[in-house]
This record gives structure tokens, C-alpha cells and sequence, in this order.
């Protein structure tokens, strides 16, 4: 199967299990605002994929990621059953499923600025690129949790199941703190991983350039 045909049935999946999700929503209003990242970011990836196709390893992540985000939606994150089934192997005092959420808010976004940084040329070096990740992972990380805030503000006792906190006075800073764990897991080891998936993707472009008579900037 192409890379093309993986993705195709990979997206009508992803649709499927979506539409499936706003079925068994136990809150539709809930669901809505938890799966909007998917609602906003699917079609720019549609869009943007003849011109900057990203690597497989990021459409895998991006589609975990969102998979995340349909299983917090459908139940909300506070009645999740694998956080039931972790808070009692880890002997915890709330459902942690958010804190997954959060990782991969922070794991997946460090990962899409990276390759961007890279392969439009922002920046030279690896080191630079992957600080510059983290910062936007964590800027990302800010605004959701001034959504969250903001949501607070204007549905009142209606956003509680948005933003389940489940009584904790800290869960905005802790939820920022495994955002940059994930963020910094994903530049300590995956960077070398990424780094071969994005040399797959650009080589074809590359070799199209050559082929056409011009003379690769990089090797100038």
C-alpha cells in the first residue's frame, strides 16, 4: 500500500471513529469543544499536503493525538475508563486521562514546529530547532489553557466538564508540565527518528529539483 492510500484510509478511519464518538457523546457541547482541535487542523492538513507533506512519523502521531482527543470528548476526560483503570494501578486520588491529553499536546505540536523549523530553513542547527519546538509546544500549551479559562468565564458551571480540573487548584500548571515533558521527550528521543523521516520525505522533491536543472542550495 502507498503512503498516499495508508493516509487516505487512515483519515476515513479517523472520520468514522469521529462520527462514531459524536453518537456515544455523554455531552455533545463537551464533545465539541474537545475534538475541535481535529475539526480545525484536519483541513489544513488536507490542504497543505501537495505543498508541504509532512512526515509519516507526524501523520502517525497527529492521528494518536487525535485519537486521544476523541476518547477524552466522548466520555470527558474526568469519566475516561483507562484513567479509572490507571488511577487504580497508581493508587491516584483523580482520573489522570487528561495527563495524556496534555503529554501529546506537548509531544506532537514540538514535533510539527521542528520539522517546519527544519524544512523551511528558519534554522540552521538541531539544538536551536528543537529549543525553538519546546517554546512553541509550551506557547500552545498557554493558550489552550487560557481557552480553558476563558470557556470557565463564559459557560460558568457548564465548562466543568471542559475543563476538568476534578478539584485540583493546580491542574492548569501541572497540565503545562506534562505538555513540556512530552515536548522534551519528543526532542531527546525521537529527534534522530525524525530526522530520517523528514530526509524520506524531502528527497523525492529534491530529486525533482535536480531533474529539472537546478542545483541543490545545500550542496552549493
Amino acid at each position: 500500500m502507498t503512503r498516499d492510500n495508508m493516509l487516505m484510509v487512515g483519515g476515513s478511519g479517523l472520520l468514522a471513529i469521529l462520527a462514531y464518538s459524536a453518537m456515544r457523546a455523554s455531552d455533545r457541547a463537551t464533545w465539541l469543544m474537545e475534538v475541535a482541535p481535529i475539526v480545525i487542523a484536519a483541513p489544513v492538513l488536507i490542504f497543505t499536503y501537495r505543498r508541504f507533506p509532512l512526515t509519516s512519523l507526524l501523520y502517525g502521531l497527529i492521528f494518536c493525538h487525535a485519537l486521544i482527543l476523541i476518547l477524552g470528548g466522548t466520555y470527558t476526560y474526568s469519566r475516561v475508563p483507562l484513567g479509572f483503570w490507571l488511577q487504580d494501578l497508581l493508587s491516584l486520588g483523580r482520573n489522570p486521562y487528561d495527563k495524556i491529553g496534555h503529554f501529546a499536546q506537548g509531544l506532537v505540536p514540538a514535533l510539527v514546529a521542528r520539522e517546519i523549523l527544519i524544512r523551511c530553513g528558519y534554522v540552521s542547527g538541531r539544538r536551536m530547532a528543537a529549543f525553538l519546538a519546546v517554546c512553541v509546544a509550551m506557547a500552545i500549551s498557554a493558550w489552550y489553557e487560557l481557552v480553558e479559562w476563558w470557556a470557565a468565564l463564559a459557560l460558568g458551571q457548564g465548562a466543568d466538564q471542559f475543563l476538568g480540573t476534578q478539584g485540583d487548584p493546580w491542574d492548569t500548571q501541572s497540565d503545562m508540565f506534562f505538555a513540556f515533558i512530552g515536548a522534551s521527550i519528543a526532542m531527546l528521543l525521537l529527534s534522530r527518528i525524525h530526522d530520517r523521516h523528514i530526509a524520506a520525505v524531502d528527497a523525492p522533491t529534491q530529486s525533482a529539483l535536480n531533474a529539472d536543472g537546478h542545483t541543490d542550495r545545500r550542496s552549493a
